[in-house]
């Protein structure tokens, strides 16, 4: 049985770290807030009181982390866990982070004869609870056939992107057409309420013709209109405005980089900003876009 330290147990982390237990893998854990250490304890983890405490003596160190700062400081800070890892121990990093960050995290580790890989995922919350969800890999072929039993148990679609920093391109390219379409679903279902038609029935029709897409089939924005998601929670949990900024903040970056042009990803962005410039949204799922359209009681 392989052990496995898990940093970072937020709403993506505390799911997948409950599905390696599930998978046989001995998993301990850790993350700075209390009761996400305990909601992880509470699916079978073993709680460390450090990141350093977690990975000591583990085979994989897998991260799922807000963003390349953090995950910087922790493999390549001061203290940084590169420098106590040993060349037998896996690195999966599976934060949405800059492919540079990734690059310098990988050639770190590779300097130290540690296999490493960035691994983001997609799917969202309910793909990390069921252990569907999709890794986009980057790094070499062969650490990527090392890791793919540790992610078969997190994962229904593994892919190999490319060389490092390749995953963290795939995601951030599919999260910037993620909010597109989740805000082309918004505007499409407000019109059709706004002009008198039930939101479940305008959202059956759109999911039988050409305007079908992950946002109506999964994670309908409108509230009411589909159980379990975070529409019909008051847009609590999933995946929050800021980070859906911190990821077109990336592809915006990385387009500039390539000079590509983004138009739509840019208006994308530029939407989520004004949704997101009160703070309370910030913190909503990135489905409450839903609100930007939305009209004001009493209109």
């Amino acid at each position: 049985m392989e052990n496995i330290a898990f940093l970072g147990l937020g709403n993506m982390g505390g799911p997948m770290a409950a599905n390696l237990v599930k998978g046989g893998f001995a998993v301990t854990a850790f993350d700075p807030a209390a009761p996400a250490l305990e909601q992880a304890r509470q699916g079978g983890c073993a709680a460390a009181d450090s990141a350093h405490a977690a990975a000591s003596g583990a085979d994989v160190v897998i991260s799922m982390l807000p963003n390349g700062g953090i995950v910087k400081e922790l493999y390549l800070g001061v203290r940084g866990l590169l420098q106590v890892l040993g060349p037998e121990t896996r690195v999966i990093d599976c934060s949405t982070i800059a492919a540079s960050d990734a690059r310098q995290l990988i050639a770190a580790a590779g300097e130290r004869g540690i296999r490493a890989i960035d691994a983001p995922v997609s799917g969202g919350t309910a793909a990390a609870a069921a252990g569907t969800l999709s890794f986009m890999c980057g790094g070499e072929a062969s650490a990527v056939e090392a890791a793919r039993p540790v992610l078969s148990a997190m994962g229904a679609n593994i892919f190999h992107a490319g060389p490092a920093g390749c995953g963290q391109v795939a995601k951030i390219c599919n999260n910037m057409l993620l909010a597109i379409h989740m805000i082309g679903t918004a505007e499409a279902l407000q019109l059709g309420v706004d002009n008198g038609l039930d939101p479940k029935v305008l959202s059956d029709i759109m999911k039988a013709s050409s305007g079908d897409n992950w946002s109506l089939d999964k994670y309908n924005p409108f509230p009411g209109v589909m159980e379990g998601v975070p529409a019909s929670r008051g847009y609590s949990g999933g995946f929050s405005v800021a980070l859906m900024l911190k990821d077109l903040g990336l592809a915006m970056d990385t387009a500039a980089g390539s000079a590509t042009s983004t138009p739509l990803g840019a208006l994308a962005k530029n939407l989520y900003q004004l949704h997101g410039g009160d703070d309370a949204n910030r913190r909503l799922d990135f489905s409450s876009i839903q609100n930007l359209f939305r009209r004001p009681a009493g209109d």
